[in-house]
C-alpha cells in the first residue's frame, strides 16, 4: 500500500526486455495482453482484467521465442459505467489501436500477433482477428470460450461460464493464485447470481447487480486459480503449433 492509500501494483506485469534481448530472440510472433479499467466489486481492483491478461500472456510466452508486449489497459467497459472508476474507450478506437500495433509489428518483421483478452466486453477483437486475413499479420484471439471451459473443468470450478460472468469464482481464483496482495476481504460473502440478463448490453450491469458482481466469488481458491492458469497454458499449445510459436533456443 502506498502512502496515499492506493494499492501497490502487481509486480512483473510489464516485459523487461531490451532491444538486444529481442534482437537475440528474433521473434516472429508477438503476444499482446488486453485488459480493462473497470469495477470488479469491492474486493478486486479496477485493473483486474489487465492483471489477468498479463498473467496469462506471461505464462504462455514463457520459454517461447515471442515478443511479449505491454498491455492495453483501457478498453470497452461501457456496461460498467454506473460504477465510479470505470474508464472506457470506443470499440472503433480499440480496433484502430490493435490494428496499428499489428502494422507496426509487421514492419519490424513479426508476422503473427496473439491477442490475450482479459475482458469479455471487447467484442470487437473478434472482428479485428477476422479482418486480419490477408493483412500480412496472422492473428488469433486467446483464450477462446472452449479454452476457458476446459480450464474451468480441470480446475474444478463449480460455476458455469455464464453464471460466473464478472468478479466471480474464476477471476478471484486467478488473482488469489497469482497476485493475492490485490484481493481484499469480502469476496467470501459477495455472491450474486443473475443468469437471466438478456438485456445487459442495453441496460448495463447495474440492471442486474447492485454490487457490480455477477458470479460466486465465495467458491474461489488459489488452488483453482493455479489450475486455471495451467489449463490455459496447455490450451495455448494448439495455438503455438498452428501459428509457429516455437520454444526459445538456449546456448
Amino acid at each position: 500500500m502506498t502512502a496515499s492509500g492506493h494499492p501497490t501494483s502487481a509486480p512483473g506485469l510489464l516485459p523487461a526486455d531490451t532491444t538486444e534481448d529481442v534482437r537475440a530472440r528474433r521473434p516472429t510472433m508477438a503476444v499482446l495482453p488486453i485488459g480493462s479499467f473497470e469495477q470488479h466489486g469491492a474486493y478486486l481492483p479496477l485493473t483486474t482484467d489487465t492483471v489477468i491478461a498479463c498473467t496469462i500472456a506471461r505464462e504462455v510466452a514463457a520459454g517461447r521465442a515471442v515478443q511479449l508486449l505491454p498491455p492495453l489497459t483501457v478498453s470497452c467497459s461501457h456496461e460498467h459505467a454506473a460504477w465510479p472508476g470505470t474508464v472506457s474507450i470506443s470499440a472503433r478506437t480499440l480496433h484502430a489501436v490493435v490494428t496499428d500495433i499489428a502494422d507496426s509489428l509487421r514492419r519490424s518483421g513479426i508476422g503473427t500477433l496473439i491477442l490475450v483478452n482479459g475482458h469479455g466486453g471487447n467484442y470487437v477483437l473478434r472482428n479485428v482477428v477476422q479482418e486480419s486475413a490477408g493483412s500480412g499479420v496472422r492473428m488469433a484471439l486467446f483464450p477462446g470460450s472452449a479454452d476457458w471451459d476446459a480450464a474451468r473443468t480441470r480446475a474444478g470450478v463449480q460455476t458455469s461460464g455464464h453464471t460466473d460472468m464478472h468478479a466471480g469464482e474464476a477471476e478471484t481464483s486467478i488473482l488469489l493464485a497469482a497476485h493475492p496482495e490485490l484481493v481484499k476481504e469480502g469476496y467470501e460473502s459477495a455472491d450474486c447470481v443473475a443468469d437471466d440478463r438478456k438485456q445487459l448490453l442495453t441496460l448495463g450491469m447495474s440492471a442486474y447487480t447492485e454490487s457490480g458482481v455477477i458470479g460466486r466469488p465465495s467458491l474461489a481458491s488459489a488452488r483453482k486459480g493455479k489450475e486455471l492458469l495451467t489449463g490455459l497454458v496447455e490450451a495455448f499449445e494448439e495455438y503455438a503449433a498452428l501459428l509457429g510459436a516455437g520454444t526459445e533456443a538456449h546456448d
